[in-house]
């Protein structure tokens, strides 16, 4: 990196349904609670991100300047599915890193609330007989559920499936336990859009989304918002000793897509852009997985979790299931995830989970996660996937002093 990059403030509002808001209302709210939380005002911004699949616009930063403050710098909207609040943050961080400014700000927010989980179901074909070219998906969509599926639940439970196929142990049983790990954290997260502990038995039971992700193990379509605001280190290096102090070192900020493979490309590979963006992330940061106080990682299912342990190489390869029966991903284990309640319990408003993610990172590297804290933590590395496909992954460092 030329140029150290810091997280000089950041905010999300409480995940849920927010039916009285918008969703310039929601990022509005984050961001100045971020600008506050970094102790500047939107004047001292160089560079806007923003991100939000939901809103209807292509300019909805320039909207959203409407409500915090025009005060003609650049504005960049983003749109990179699941990793659109990730890659907006990174927009800010490489305009930082370019010296374009030395301070910037990033905005997710979405309002999904209400939207479920199976999507629209796939247009009927014509039955004169003829064929008609519409595209890829177009074609293969009447096959709905009879050549595989192109819903994130069935797309997910295929991978943990064939994750289980491939190395074994992988019940779904486990997959429940998951869950059952990320629903007890969540009594600790008062942002969280569900704050219950569920027993074992009732995520077993519950309905059967995609087998073997059950409602409780699917993430939660909500409301919310998440800014960040990010600082050069020779801005940083001006500022009070008390920003100082909260400030959290970016250590590693990576963006990947997929890359060419000489094999299906329809089915989403959601393996090898994350195992390629954690490497570059451990290089970048200078510091390996082993390293890490807690991660936050994409559960958007709980399959999904499952082998992200070992795209994250949090274990060795194919040992994602004794990386979990070991008891590490819990709270008081060697490697915390998930200590939000992830996906599953705190929500999934799409462009707001990459910065959300980051959020709980920096409040545990800065000692202000109240009663879930990580006792000491000094590194955490928060990840995020969007199919089509992109995965954002950053290293986050608590200040040295």
């Amino acid at each position: 990196m030329t140029q150290d990059v810091w997280i000089l403030g950041i905010s999300m509002t409480r995940f849920g349904k927010h039916r009285d808001k918008d969703n310039i209302d929601l990022a509005a709210e984050a961001a100045t609670a971020a600008l506050a939380d970094a102790g500047v005002t939107i004047r001292d911004v160089g560079v806007l991100a923003t991100g939000s699949l939901t809103a209807g616009t292509s300019s909805f930063g320039q909207l959203l300047q409407k409500q915090i403050g025009q005060t003609g710098i650049p504005v960049f909207n983003v749109a990179n599915a699941c990793a659109t609040g990730a890659t907006a943050l990174r927009v800010a961080i490489m305009a930082i890193r370019a010296g374009e400014a030395d301070l910037g700000m990033a905005v997710g927010v979405e309002k999904l609330a209400g939207a479920g989980l199976l999507g629209a179901p796939a247009a009927a074909a014509a039955d004169d007989g003829t064929w008609s070219r519409r595209g890829r998906f177009g074609a293969l969509a009447p096959l709905e559920g009879q050549v595989g599926t192109d819903s994130m639940p069935g797309v997910f439970a295929q991978i943990g499936l064939e994750y289980g196929h491939r190395y074994g142990g992988a019940t779904f049983e486990l997959f429940a336990r998951i869950a059952e790990k990320n629903h007890a954290h969540s009594v600790l997260n008062p942002l969280a859009a569900y704050q219950k502990r569920f027993t074992l038995a009732e995520i077993m039971n519950d309905v059967m989304i995609a087998y073997p992700n059950t409602r409780p193990m699917c993430s939660a379509n909500c409301d919310g918002a998440a800014a960040a605001v990010v600082v050069s280190g020779a801005r940083l290096r001006r500022m009070s000793p008390e920003q100082r102090r909260r400030a959290v070192k970016v250590s590693a900020s990576v963006l990947t897509s997929d890359p060419w493979q000489d094999g299906c490309q329809v089915l989403p590979d959601v393996n090898t852009l994350t195992r390629a963006a954690a490497a570059q992330a451990y290089e970048q940061a200078g510091l390996g997985p082993d390293e890490l106080d807690l991660v936050e990682l994409h559960d958007c299912f709980a399959t999904a979790e499952l082998v992200h342990y070992d795209n994250l190489m949090l274990c060795a390869p194919g040992g994602a299931v004794d990386f979990f029966e070991s008891g590490a991903t819990w709270r008081d284990g060697k490697t915390p995830v998930n200590v939000s309640g992830g996906l599953e319990s705190k929500g999934h408003p799409i462009a707001a989970t990459g910065i959300a993610n980051i959020w709980e990172i920096c409040h545990h590297l800065r000692g202000e996660a109240g009663a879930r804290q990580i006792e000491g933590a000094r590194a955490g590395l928060a990840h995020v996937i969007g199919l089509g496909s992109a995965c954002g992954v950053h290293v986050l460092e608590r200040a040295a002093g």
